[in-house]
């Protein structure tokens, strides 16, 4: 499946991905997710976006970036229709491999406290919780990968 950088053609495939993939989150949160919040038209111009696709539609899309000397995973989304496909791993995999070519000695993530399913996965693809903590809000849950 490829990974590319995202068009701004597929921000509205991405912004329905991101709404499929946690919209089962708001009754358990009370309000929407940060990623709701997010401007993927403006996150797709800065070339933060890099889409999984299939059969030609957006399947999952990450975003991320360098920050303090490690590289952000802000947000990762599977569309439901595609999950269980190993695009999220893929999709992961493919943040950590543009780390290291920017040696980057880690990867830095957080997720709410409600999205248990993602408490559970993290750990099995070598991320360590480091803190707990409310930032904006939101109930998260801080986790590194060290790439070293």
């Amino acid at each position: 499946m490829p990974i590319t950088l995202a068009t701004t053609d597929q921000s509205s495939e991405i912004r329905a991905c991101a709404e499929a993939a946690y919209a089962r989150y708001i009754p358990l949160m009370g309000q929407k997710p940060a990623p709701l919040l997010s401007d993927y038209d403006a996150q797709t111009a800065e070339g933060l976006i890099h889409v999984a696709t299939k059969d030609g539609h957006v399947a999952g899309f990450i975003v991320f970036y360098p920050k303090n000397g490690a590289m952000l995973l802000e947000n990762i989304a599977i569309h439901p229709d595609y999950a269980g496909h190993g695009i999220g791993k893929a999709l992961i995999q493919y943040c950590e491999a543009e780390a290291r070519a920017q040696r980057l000695p880690k990867v830095q993530l957080y997720t709410n406290s409600k999205m248990t399913e993602n408490l559970a996965i993290y750990p099995h693809l070598g991320f360590t919780e480091i803190d707990r903590r409310t930032s904006d809000g939101f109930d998260r849950v801080f986790f590194e990968k060290s790439l070293i």
